[in-house]
């Protein structure tokens, strides 16, 4: 399988803005039922897991709030970022996520943050 770069930060940009406006439906198009998300809670495999992760974040972290992209590196079918963000429910000063793709859907994310709630 071709390595493609530049899928995988078309993919990983399309996964931010998607977040960045809280868009549920457009974040899960990245996604299918075998992806999962590694938290430090636990993985999350499936849609309905991960929609509802993306859910629960989006309340921490709702549309507006101020983000602070750290770093954004994409090297073969990895892309990584560094970031921080505060809203009114919290100040994280830190997160980080590593997403690892199979052609254009994420397959692993890997997502953690040092959140402070207000």
């Amino acid at each position: 399988m071709e390595i493609n770069e530049a899928l995988t930060k078309e993919v990983l940009v399309h996964h931010l803005t998607a977040f960045g406006n809280n868009d549920l439906d457009e974040i899960m198009k990245d996604y299918t039922e075998e992806s999962e998300v590694l938290t430090p809670s636990g993985s999350l495999k499936g849609l309905t897991a991960i929609r509802q992760f993306f859910a629960d974040y989006f309340v921490t972290i709702p549309t507006g709030s101020a983000f602070e992209m750290k770093q954004m590196t994409v090297t073969h079918n990895v892309g990584y970022v560094a970031w921080a963000s505060d809203s009114e429910i919290a100040t994280i000063p830190m997160g980080t996520d590593t997403f690892f793709l199979e052609g254009d859907k994420i397959r692993f994310h890997t997502v953690a943050d040092h959140r402070i709630i207000k």
